[in-house]
């Protein structure tokens, strides 16, 4: 079935307390979907961030990032007390997220949380605890960095504490069962938000499309529980780590840092940690797109302790061996690959035997020097349709600076015009496409510039704080984005409007 949807992440949402969360701007933006006659909401990974406050590189892969968790709602649940999220300084720019804010007031919070619903909630903590496998390492783990101030584990002055000896971890689940409790119960609060909003969501026919990164972060429960899977040394140190190679864009390529699976360890029983990872990304979203989706092909390996991307190596990925295991234990769930980027023939084939759809970025598609895949002709209905992915300049942004020859191609092959506007022609290319999901981005549809960019890949500071403000998201707004999604066979069959 056509659809089409929003992309905008829950750090994005407006509200007074620093930073988006599940509470109630939340269902407001769910209402303003199902209004627009969207069936979508792409959000991005939820997971509790690390240094430079990227989703991208969480503490955990199954854990949910407690700065989401609504402060208004704990009030309303007696959790906290009316004034006490009030009387603390969340930051006098209320269309950015100041992150040294939220982390240095939020848990002071979530512990007050913790402190006066742990023993009300003590059964329900405890079912969760015991449905979610990965929660007690998550817990130590966290409360074990606070105890070492946040380093990373592999920098913890106590080895028997990163090594995970046993006597070791009896004693430290002793010493620091306080916050132990904190983080554990952090997660339920969490879980108990997203699911109430999550059900929301579903029940106005909009499904969750989640993000999910190939690659762990190296500061994460995920490897420090779990060594084995990963290519760390005797010392849980890590050999190689993940990249991309030097091109075009950047002479020194990406050094992303994460540490390389243990791929033989993993196929040899049967790639149940990945079936695990995938269950547990199941509890956040409807559709899960995989990033960086080529490196199931073949990846890019760095001698640990690099610091450029320059020297590493390709080395073969596990490609359909793990791909089809995927596709067909999970067969009721949707997935997204990401394939964008400098793609092989191995890679290509690998997107076509998987079945499942690929990206297509109108940002990428006008260059008019040669043929391009990303031209909406091209299309087949198995793909997904974007302006511009998170990683992307907004439309406006993007086409300030796009050159003469590629603007006239674009103007030419869309009919772009100044009275409906650059941005909004590129939403209709793409809502007219065949592609069978249409997604753009909230700043897209709102037409604004690099002040709204997500996320700038490379660059250090000022990523993935851009916010919604109160009264941007205009009841005009929402009657043009419907009409579009109208004209383009695309509407929510569940849209308030129903076939206006």
């Amino acid at each position: 079935m056509r659809k089409s949807g929003i992309l905008l992440p829950i750090t994005s949402l407006p509200g007074k307390y620093g930073i988006g969360t599940l509470g109630r701007e939340a269902y407001k933006f769910a209402d303003f979907l199902a209004r627009a006659g969207q069936g979508a909401w792409q959000i991005l990974p939820l997971g509790p961030t690390s240094y430079g406050d990227s989703p991208y590189f969480s503490f955990s892969s199954n854990a949910g990032n407690p700065y989401l968790i609504d402060l208004e709602l704990l009030c309303e649940d007696g959790l906290l007390k009316p004034g006490e999220a009030d009387e603390l300084d969340w930051g006098s720019d209320p269309s950015r997220v100041d992150y040294g804010l939220i982390y240095k007031h939020r848990f002071r919070l979530l512990r007050l949380a913790a402190e006066r619903g742990w023993e009300r909630d003590r059964q329900k903590v405890e079912a969760f605890t015991a449905a979610n496998a990965w929660l007690p390492d998550y817990a130590l783990f966290m409360a074990l960095k606070r105890r070492f101030g946040m380093k990373s584990w592999i920098e913890w002055p106590d080895e028997d504490a990163r090594m995970r000896r046993p006597e070791a971890l009896e004693k430290y689940r002793a010493e620091l069962a306080e916050d132990i409790r904190l983080f554990t119960y952090a997660q339920y609060l969490f879980f108990e938000q997203w699911n109430a909003l999550r059900e929301y969501v579903h029940s106005l026919g909009i499904e969750i499309i989640g993000d999910m990164p190939i690659y762990v972060a190296l500061d994460s429960a995920d490897v420090w529980s779990d060594p084995q899977s990963f290519l760390l040394d005797e010392r849980n140190v890590p050999t190689v780590v993940a990249g991309v190679p030097p091109d075009y864009f950047s002479a020194d390529g990406q050094l992303w840092g994460n540490p390389i699976y243990n791929w033989e360890r993993m196929k040899a029983d049967g790639y149940g940690w990945w079936i695990r990872r995938i269950e547990g990304a199941k509890k956040l979203y409807d559709v899960i797109r995989i990033d960086h989706f080529r490196g199931f092909d073949s990846y890019w390996a760095i001698p640990y302790g690099e610091t450029t991307a320059k020297n590493g190596e390709w080395r073969t990925g596990p490609g359909i061996g793990l791909v089809g295991v995927l596709r067909d234990w999970f067969h009721d769930t949707r997935f997204i690959a990401e394939d964008l980027g400098y793609l092989t023939e191995s890679v290509t084939q690998l997107v076509r035997d998987s079945g499942f759809p690929g990206m297509k970025v109108l940002e990428f598609a006008f260059d008019s020097r040669e043929p391009s895949d990303y031209l909406p002709h091209t299309y087949t209905p198995n793909c997904v349709c974007y302006v511009g992915t998170h990683d992307n300049e907004t439309a406006m942004q993007w086409w300030k600076k796009i050159n003469r020859d590629d603007a006239r191609f674009a103007r030419r092959y869309l009919g772009l015009n100044s009275r409906e506007g650059v941005n909004w022609g590129l939403i209709r290319g793409g809502m007219s496409s065949v592609a069978e999901l249409f997604v753009a981005q909230m700043a897209d549809f709102l037409g604004l510039g690099a002040e709204a960019r997500i996320n700038e890949p490379g660059k250090l500071g000022g990523n993935w704080s851009w916010r919604l403000t109160e009264g941007q998201l205009t009841e005009e707004l929402c009657d043009k984005i419907y009409e579009y999604t109208k004209m383009y066979g695309r509407l929510n069959p569940k849209s308030w409007r129903g076939n206006k």
